[in-house]
């Protein structure tokens, strides 16, 4: 069998390696005084043993144990989009192993492939189940949402034919205004929800929509909302022995939000949302990489690629590289991001084809067959998710979960 010339890299322990990083570091600062701009500080190593101390779900905590102050959250761990293009069910299993014990994805059909892929941890649904086949949850032994009237009541309806009595999450939504109950309307909505008798409310959530900027109040306002609403669930019946809300960015900027547990996504992938900063030892987990296949002079004046949208400004070379926008890269990356060969920056010139990409090797000697990074580091360069995304004008998320289906992931 035959392997194209671009490719994904995923270093598993390096993803595992973050895993214990991060529940190390909940663990060190968990008794520290809380507060917004929470400082991070190098997280302690982790033992197997460390893993199985703490509240909530997940690296770093029981089941069902319920808020102590005193002890770290778990870890919700984000696996959601292909596990943000590295591939869900190697990393799946690779973070069970790690020692996670709670997994989140988009939609019953993202499970479906991790339980097929030999998953046993508990799985959570963030998305909408109003119109969806909700069969599912209880085949695969799933966790829903509640995000809306309209996913109860097909909760409901389903967990009664099926005799049973479902653990859900239910999601407020503090001011997103995307997915949840409205906090400001929960008089209406809640009586109906906990009529539903199959149904068990065993954790709360919601969702920061500016916790990766510094600057936005709408943070604080969410928090102030969300806490609000915990104070009003017990007025409706709900009891609920979890609570979350703090992605990446939420989980290092503000340590009053980790509550029972915090969901990393990103940063468990070895990237920081920009522009916050982290002392926490982390490692980009995926490289993409390529080789040169054809290697060509030009002269000056002449044009590169569909569209002639760059003019040769001297006589120099270009390599050709085998890789394109059906691999995932984003066509703004032509004229402002470069790649490595032979650890020097070659940037890309002309247009990002749907098979190709061309650079200007004019001041590096290349020969054919040369190693392309494409992202990730080489010699003693790297170029990751953040610069790319800081370049196109875009975000890092985007940026990896971009990398194509065609792309083999090599773990």
């Amino acid at each position: 069998m035959t392997s194209r010339c671009t490719f994904a890299h995923v270093d598993l322990a390096a993803l595992q390696s973050n895993f214990r990083a991060i529940s190390g570091f909940l663990a060190a600062n968990a008794g520290s005084p809380k507060g917004e701009h929470y400082e991070s500080q190098p997280a302690r190593d982790v033992r197997s043993a460390d893993l199985q101390v703490g509240r909530g779900l997940g690296g770093g905590g029981q089941v069902g144990v319920g808020p102590q102050a005193d002890l770290p959250p778990g870890i919700i761990a984000v696996v959601k989009a292909n596990a943000y293009g590295h591939g869900a069910p190697a990393v799946g299993l690779a973070l069970q192993q790690a020692g996670a014990r709670i997994l989140a994805c988009a939609d019953i059909e993202e499970a479906i492939v991790l339980r097929k892929a030999g998953v046993t941890v508990e799985i959570l649904i963030f998305g909408a189940l109003s119109v969806s086949d909700v069969d599912g949850v209880f085949e695969y032994n799933l966790t829903p949402t509640i995000s809306t009237p309209g996913a109860g009541r097909s909760l409901q309806a389903a967990a009664a034919k099926h005799g049973v009595r479902l653990g859900c999450h239910l999601k407020i939504d503090t001011g997103m205004n995307r997915l949840g109950l409205r906090h400001d309307n929960l008089d209406r909505t809640l009586p109906e929800l906990m009529a539903s008798h199959n149904l068990e409310i065993v954790a709360v959530y919601t969702h920061f929509a500016t916790a990766d900027d510094p600057d936005s109040e709408l943070f604080q306002t969410q928090r102030e909302r969300f806490e609000q609403a915990l104070s009003r669930l017990p007025t409706f019946g709900v009891t609920p022995r979890l609570r979350h809300a703090a992605n990446s960015a939420a989980t290092l900027r503000d340590s009053r939000v980790w509550y029972d547990l915090v969901r990393p996504g990103l940063m468990m992938y070895g990237v920081i949302p920009p522009p916050l900063a982290s002392t926490i030892p982390l490692s980009p987990v995926m490289s993409l990489r390529s080789r040169v296949v054809a290697v060509k002079g030009v002269r000056a004046d002449e044009i590169v690629g569909y569209g002639a949208r760059w003019t040769v400004p001297k006589p120099g070379r270009i390599a050709v590289v085998p890789a394109g926008y059906a691999d995932g890269l984003d066509r703004r990356m032509a004229g402002n991001c470069s790649v490595l060969i032979r650890g020097r920056r070659a940037p890309i010139v002309g247009a990002v084809n749907m098979d190709m990409i061309t650079v200007d090797v004019s001041d590096v000697t290349v020969d054919t067959g040369d190693e392309v990074v494409i992202i990730g580091g080489q010699g003693d360069d790297r170029i990751d998710a953040r610069e790319i995304a800081a370049a196109i004008g875009t975000n890092p998320y985007e940026v990896l979960c971009r990398v194509g289906t065609r792309i083999e992931r090599i773990y």
